[in-house]
């Protein structure tokens, strides 16, 4: 049995791993058999896998497809060294390229009104109306994920103070600003809540059962929110969360309060944001620089 199937047949028997997996894992070795020239896998060293890479890389496969491809072989030689008794492993040390940061997408601020104002006289049940304002207010407002919003309780807002308490990733809490709007909007829902909330459940915003909405519920909502306000782009929780910090960002500037507020442990996963205000004011100098505007 050759070195590939003794691998296969261990990925089968003992990490039970699925047909469509191991057909993945033999297609990846294949690959590397054909870049390397049919040079036997036992013989190749960090020089051979390299040139593999750049190959991939010259067909214009993706930085992900290529560290997938990557991570296969380096699994065969850590299980052929331990297994088959090959001398060394060729992709030690080797990283795959860096695949280039996607940029989110952000609603314009135009955009965001459009969303927030334009449901408003939607028919509809009142108090589901009020709440999925509040809701998407809040969104907009405080730069909240999802998992932060649906988790908030009625004692973790302070509508005098104008702010929420807030528990995000790793169980950190974080106190973030409600805008005037959210306020008014959140209130509005309050006095609608209290009939339709289960006895006990802390939750602010509950579905028609009573108990605390879930995310999926929240993200089907502002579909329908979206739909009713005729904007034309795929509109989803985390994309407020975006325009909230895109826009702050535009009008501040204080990228370390943007991180705060979004609660951030890295600058450096907020400054992505730089990059969207960067094409934001690319934009506008091409459109109002005597020099930038292209003849037409």
């Amino acid at each position: 049995m050759n070195a590939v199937a003794s691998y296969l047949q261990y990925l089968a028997a003992e990490r039970r791993l699925s047909p469509h997996t191991l057909a993945a894992y033999q297609r990846d070795l294949a690959n590397l058999a054909r870049l390397t020239a049919g040079k036997p896998l036992a013989g190749l060293d960090a020089h051979d896998i390299r040139g593999a890479i750049v190959k991939l890389r010259s067909r214009n496969l993706s930085a992900t497809s290529v560290a997938r491809q990557l991570s296969s072989w380096r699994s065969f030689y850590v299980f052929a060294c331990r297994r088959l008794g090959y001398a060394n492993n060729p992709c030690i040390g080797l990283r795959p390229p860096r695949a280039a940061r996607a940029l989110p997408q952000v609603l314009s601020p135009d955009t965001c009104t459009q969303l927030l104002d334009g449901s408003g006289q939607a028919a509809g049940d009142d108090a589901l109306m009020a709440r999925d304002r509040a809701m998407f207010e809040l969104f907009y407002s405080s730069g909240l994920r999802l998992s932060e919003l649906v988790g908030l309780d009625l004692d973790d807002l302070d509508l005098q103070a104008g702010e929420a308490h807030v528990t995000g990733k790793g169980n950190k809490t974080r106190i973030v600003p409600v805008g005037r709007q959210a306020l008014t909007a959140i209130a509005a829902w309050l006095s609608c809540r209290l009939p339709r909330a289960r006895a006990g459940t802390p939750a602010l915003f509950i579905g028609q059962h009573g108990t605390r909405l879930t995310p999926r519920s929240v993200q089907l909502r502002l579909d329908r929110w979206a739909l009713r306000a005729e904007v034309n782009q795929h509109v989803h929780p985390h994309l407020l969360r975006h325009a909230f910090a895109t826009h702050v960002l535009q009008s501040s500037g204080d990228l370390r309060a943007v991180q705060e507020m979004l609660g951030h442990a890295s600058i450096s996963t907020t400054q992505v944001y730089t990059h969207l205000d960067w094409q934001h004011l690319a934009k506008i100098y091409d459109q109002a620089h005597p020099r930038a505007r292209k003849k037409s």
